[in-house]
């Protein structure tokens, strides 16, 4: 975490204006409106991004990192700063041969606190580890499965014991699954830790994207970002992988009339998973039940918690903002 505050105060700042947005809820089940007020409202914090993904909550800072994919970024916004570059490069760094320019995507912090990023340009999971000459620094994690390049790791996701469970659609290659660059004849969910290295848990899905762990880590949820087949799956968590995959959420009707595909996925402590999708970000419980939908009016990416959960906050296509939470 020294080198995320070093970081911090390498850059200057300056404060976005932020407005409040109309009524923006669709509920379905009462039980939404224990974790969101039906008069909630979506407050845009900041604007510009060419594709706002991966928020991460920083507690050290007291403010959300996310990345802007196609410009090889990543961004701090802070109540008391507002908006700063964060990272640059963030994922792009000639560490692997690409022909895309995309910088990091998810972003996340182990146990110690270290900043772990989904690279799409180095295809790579690695680590922040320093920065020097305003040039951040990284060590790789993972970057090869049987002595094959990843295509672009996406989304990850920590458990109890520190393992890291990654999804590697090809977003992050200029011609995704034609692309010449790809090595994988697959689209895989994979399981890292320092003890074992890199394991292949789950390979049967077109397109993996978002994924979340349920609180007592039995039960794996991948979003399945295709339109062709725009679902959430559910598998059981066993200790060498995946299996008893099911369906657990089928988005493919409210995807032919509602922006956005399935993508990222946060699990809130009450244990309702916040699902960004068609329409925005939706609420399902424990059953894949559709409690409802926060509707930012254009395609969200991927949302995440502050340390208390406070506030839910959204990376929609070009803004970051936020939406208070009970």
């Amino acid at each position: 975490m020294k080198y995320l505050t070093l970081l911090f105060f390498s850059f200057c700042f300056y404060t976005l204006w932020a407005q409040d947005g109309p009524q923006v809820l669709e509920i379905l089940d009462p039980r939404m409106e224990i974790l969101i007020s039906k008069n909630a409202k979506i407050e845009i914090l900041a604007e510009g991004f060419g594709w706002a993904e991966g928020p991460v909550w920083i507690p050290e800072l007291n403010g959300i990192l996310f990345s802007d994919v196609p410009n090889n970024k990543a961004y701090l916004w802070t109540e008391k700063k507002g908006l700063s570059l964060f990272l640059y490069p963030s994922g792009m760094t000639n560490h692997a041969p690409n022909n895309k320019s995309a910088g990091s995507n998810g972003l996340g912090l182990d146990s110690d606190g270290n900043l772990i990023l989904c690279q799409h340009g180095d295809r790579s999971i690695s680590r922040l580890n320093s920065w020097f000459f305003e040039e951040p620094k990284y060590d790789v994690l993972v970057d090869r499965f049987n002595g094959k390049w990843l295509n672009s790791p996406n989304d990850l996701v920590f458990d109890k014991q520190g393992s890291i469970y990654f999804t590697d659609p090809p977003y992050g290659l200029r011609n995704g699954d034609e692309d010449d660059l790809k090595e994988l004849n697959f689209n895989g969910v994979f399981k890292w830790s320092d003890r074992e290295e890199v394991k292949l848990v789950e390979k049967n899905m077109s397109l993996p994207n978002g994924i979340a762990l349920s609180l007592d880590e039995k039960t794996a949820y991948v979003a399945n970002s295709d339109p062709a087949n725009d679902i959430i799956m559910a598998f059981d968590v066993l200790e060498d992988g995946f299996s008893n995959g099911r369906i657990f959420f089928d988005g493919n009707i409210l995807s032919q009339t509602r922006e956005g595909l399935f993508d990222g996925l946060k699990m809130h402590s009450s244990g309702i998973i916040f699902a960004t999708g068609p329409g925005g970000v939706l609420l399902l419980d424990s059953m894949g039940v559709h409690l409802g939908t926060i509707m930012p009016g254009k395609k969200t990416a991927n949302c995440s918690f502050d340390k208390d959960e406070q506030y839910l906050y959204l990376t929609s296509t070009d803004v970051l903002a936020r939406v208070k939470l009970n």
